[in-house]
């Protein structure tokens, strides 16, 4: 059992993967991927006020079916898609484990001492206490992505990029480093193959998949 997972979701605590043992553990002090990971965070701080700016600074709130709306080629609502939405928000505890795995590394944002560096979100007590490795953004951009993909296997293509594009939204925003936007990725996947084993998930799937069809049926009729 992985220790400080709430037990609902899908998976039961027992079964959720234990991210540090899955994922890498993030770069130690000094070598060439922390290098790299404050090279990047410096040199990608130009694109504050570019489009890609924007894109980064709005994936940081809002409602995932508005961020993934032009992938799936229908903005979809609570109302119109109950089933996916429950779904979404069950499988969502799920992903309770990134938190277990944030806490075990306690690594330190990319901007804590570079705090005259841009950010696309406000550097909040809150966000800097919050551990960098792996990226809980990119972990839950990948994770909706796949189920996206999965329920609407014509948009799959689509889903999938724009899963990857969410998640580095993260360094971009300078939120995260490259590295933890990576770890947040497998881990979204990760998560979304352990769902696979349980029956409620699949069949919730099913059910979503028809849900979402008809909803996309009816956005090509306008």
């Amino acid at each position: 059992m992985t220790a400080g997972a709430p037990a609902k979701g899908y998976l039961d605590p027992a079964q959720r993967p234990d991210l540090t043992k899955v994922l890498a553990p993030p770069p130690a002090v000094g070598s060439p991927r922390a290098l790299a990971d404050a090279a990047i965070f410096d040199a990608s701080r130009a694109l504050k006020d570019t489009p890609r700016w924007a894109l980064a600074t709005s994936d940081v709130t809002g409602h995932f079916y508005d961020h993934y709306a032009a992938a799936l080629g229908v903005r979809l609502s609570p109302q119109e898609a109950p089933v996916l939405t429950a779904l979404l928000e069950r499988s969502g505890a799920d992903r309770s484990v990134v938190g277990v795995a944030k806490t075990f590394w306690g690594t330190a944002r990319p901007y804590v001492g570079k705090e005259s560096a841009p950010t696309c979100e406000a550097k909040t007590a809150h966000l800097t206490g919050n551990p960098d490795y792996p990226s809980g953004h990119s972990a839950h951009g990948e994770h909706v992505a796949m189920i996206l993909a999965e329920v609407a296997p014509t948009r799959a293509d689509a889903l999938y990029a724009r899963g990857r594009e969410y998640a580095e939204s993260r360094w971009i925003c300078g939120s995260h480093t490259v590295s933890a936007t990576e770890a947040g990725l497998q881990a979204g996947a990760v998560i979304y193959a352990a769902e696979h084993r349980s029956a409620a998930f699949r069949l919730d799937l099913e059910m979503a998949r028809a849900e979402v069809a008809a909803a996309l049926a009816r956005a090509a009729k306008k």
